[in-house]
């Protein structure tokens, strides 16, 4: 399975972007689908999940009321919709699946299975 992350760009601070995630290969059956960021010198943060099945969502409280993660399963496609962006959400964005996890952990990255190559999303005036 390869994931593919796409969408990023330069964006002044208040705008929207929006960051897709498609998935190949062999058939994809994730349990759950994620997006994650990472900052040179941090490590990965936790932004939104998706569970497959039922398309229940959690978010992290810094992003929560502004970004919308949502799945289309006909394509095997998990977008992240972003608005009201800030400085601080400047980050390589991160798309990621697990297959066989349905524990509560899903915020740590370690859970993940199938990670997508990054994408830079970088807001500023």
């Amino acid at each position: 399975v390869q994931l593919q992350a796409s969408g990023g760009g330069l964006v002044q601070p208040g705008g929207s972007l929006r960051l897709s995630c498609a998935a190949s290969g062999r058939s994809f059956s994730a349990v759950n689908a994620a997006w994650f960021r990472q900052t040179p010198g941090k490590g990965r943060e936790f932004v939104a999940v998706i569970r497959w099945s039922d398309g229940r969502t959690r978010y992290a409280d810094s992003v929560k009321g502004r970004f919308t993660i949502s799945r289309d399963n006909a394509n095997n496609t998990v977008l992240l919709q972003m608005s009201s962006l800030k400085p601080e959400d400047t980050a390589v964005y991160y798309c990621a699946a697990n297959v066989g996890y349905t524990g509560s952990l899903y915020f740590r990255w370690d859970k993940y299975d199938y990670w997508g190559q990054g994408t830079q999303v970088t807001v500023s005036s």
